[in-house]
C-alpha cells in the first residue's frame, strides 16, 4: 500500500475534518470482505488523516462494531471521534446468514427498542463489542416513518417518554460528548428537536445533489439550534458514484433508479463533462458547502476506496459548474456551493 506521502494524503498528525469512514461496508454489506481487508481500510483511512469513524450494531448485526474496535483499539483514544448507534438490540438468531443486505457471519438479528433501558443497553453492548472504552457521538439509529411506516408513533413515544431521558443521561454524565439521530429522514430530526436538545444529525441521502428539500425549514433550523450536520448518502446508495453511462446498475435510495431520477443525473452528467467534473466529486462536495455540515461520512471498504474518496475530496471544481447547475434547474438556486464557503 502507498505511503500517505505517495498517494497525495496529507501525514497522519493532519486530520481531515471534512470526510469520515461509514463503515457499514466493514459488516458485510451486500458482499464480503475480509477482517484483513477490514483492518486496512480503516488503517488507510488513519494514514490519510480521517480521524471521524462511524458504525452501528446494525452493520452486521455486530461485526462492523467488532471489526472497528479490533482496528482503532491501539490508536491514541483522545486523536479520534467514534460514533455509533441505539435503537436496535441484538438478538440470538440462532444461525448466521444474510440478514437486511448484510452478508454477516454474526448469528444475530435485532429488535427495535428506543425506551430508556433499550438505549441505555445498546450503548452498553456496543462498548462491549468494540472493546473501547467510550463512545464519543450515540445517534438514535432509524427512527421515523421510512423505517416504520404506520408503527412510527409508538416508537417515536417510546423515545419521547424514556429513550432520550437516557440520551440526556449520557450526554450530562459525561460518558458520550454528543447526542442526536442516524436516519434517512429530516422530516424526524424536525420532529425530535420540538422535544429535545440534540447536537447532532447524521443525515443519510437527503441533502445531495439530488435533494436540497431540507434547505428550505430544516437547515435554517439546524443553523438556529446550533446543530451540527454529518452528512451520509451523498451518492444517493449509488448513481451519483456510478452515473448513467455505465453497464452497472444505477440505484437510487437501494432500489433501481427510476426514469425522472436517470434523466436527472444524465442532465447533471452532460454538465460535468462540459466543465470536466467528476459527478461523484461533486456529490462528494457540494454537502460540505453548508455551514451546519461538519463532515461527509461514505461508507468504504478498502484502501482503494479510501485513496480514491480522497481525491474526489480535492477535486478542482470550477465556480462555472455550479452556476450552470443553478441555472439549468438541477440544483436549488439557494444552495450553498463550495466556491460559497470557499469566498
Amino acid at each position: 500500500m502507498a505511503s500517505s506521502a505517495d498517494s497525495g494524503h496529507p501525514p497522519g498528525n493532519t486530520p481531515v475534518r471534512e470526510i469520515g469512514l461509514g463503515t457499514a461496508p466493514l459488516g458485510n454489506l451486500y458482499h464480503a470482505i475480509s477482517s484483513e481487508q477490514a483492518d486496512a481500510t480503516v488503517a488507510s483511512a488513519w494514514a490519510a488523516g480521517i480521524r471521524l469513524f462511524d458504525t452501528a450494531p446494525h452493520y452486521g448485526q455486530g461485526l462492523s462494531e467488532r471489526r472497528l474496535g479490533d482496528a482503532l483499539r491501539d490508536r491514541p483514544r483522545d486523536d479520534y471521534r467514534l460514533s455509533t448507534k441505539a435503537g436496535r438490540l441484538l438478538v440470538p438468531a440462532g444461525h448466521a446468514g444474510e440478514r437486511h443486505g448484510f452478508r454477516s457471519p454474526m448469528p444475530f438479528d435485532f429488535r427495535y427498542d428506543y425506551s430508556y433501558d433499550g438505549i441505555m443497553r445498546s450503548y452498553e453492548d456496543s462498548l462491549q463489542r468494540l472493546g473501547l472504552d467510550r463512545i464519543d457521538i450515540l445517534l438514535v439509529h432509524d427512527i421515523g416513518t421510512m423505517t416504520h411506516g404506520e408503527n412510527n408513533s409508538a416508537h417515536f413515544q417510546s423515545l419521547l417518554d424514556g429513550g432520550y431521558a437516557a440520551l440526556r443521561e449520557l450526554r450530562d454524565s459525561g460518558q458520550v460528548k454528543a447526542i442526536g439521530l442516524g436516519v434517512n429522514e429530516y422530516e424526524v430530526c424536525e420532529q425530535a428537536l420540538r422535544y429535545g436538545d440534540y447536537d447532532c444529525f447524521l443525515l443519510a441521502g437527503r441533502f445531495t445533489l439530488l435533494e436540497q428539500a431540507c434547505l428550505r425549514h430544516f437547515l435554517p433550523l439546524c443553523q438556529r439550534r446550533g446543530v451540527s450536520l454529518l452528512i451520509g448518502g451523498v451518492y444517493n446508495s449509488g448513481i451519483l458514484a456510478t452515473g448513467t453511462r455505465t453497464a452497472q446498475a444505477a440505484c437510487y435510495n437501494y432500489a433501481p433508479a427510476p426514469p425522472d431520477i436517470l434523466a436527472r443525473v444524465a442532465r447533471i452528467e452532460a454538465v460535468c463533462e462540459d466543465y470536466g467534473v467528476t459527478l461523484a466529486a461533486a456529490a462528494l462536495q457540494f454537502p460540505l458547502a453548508h455551514p451546519s455540515v461538519s463532515s461527509v461520512i461514505p461508507g468504504l471498504h478498502s484502501p482503494a476506496q479510501v485513496d480514491q474518496t480522497l481525491q474526489l475530496l480535492h477535486e478542482s471544481i470550477p465556480a462555472d459548474f455550479w452556476r450552470t447547475l443553478k441555472a439549468q434547474g438541477l440544483l436549488q438556486s439557494d444552495a450553498p456551493v463550495p466556491v460559497d464557503a470557499a469566498a
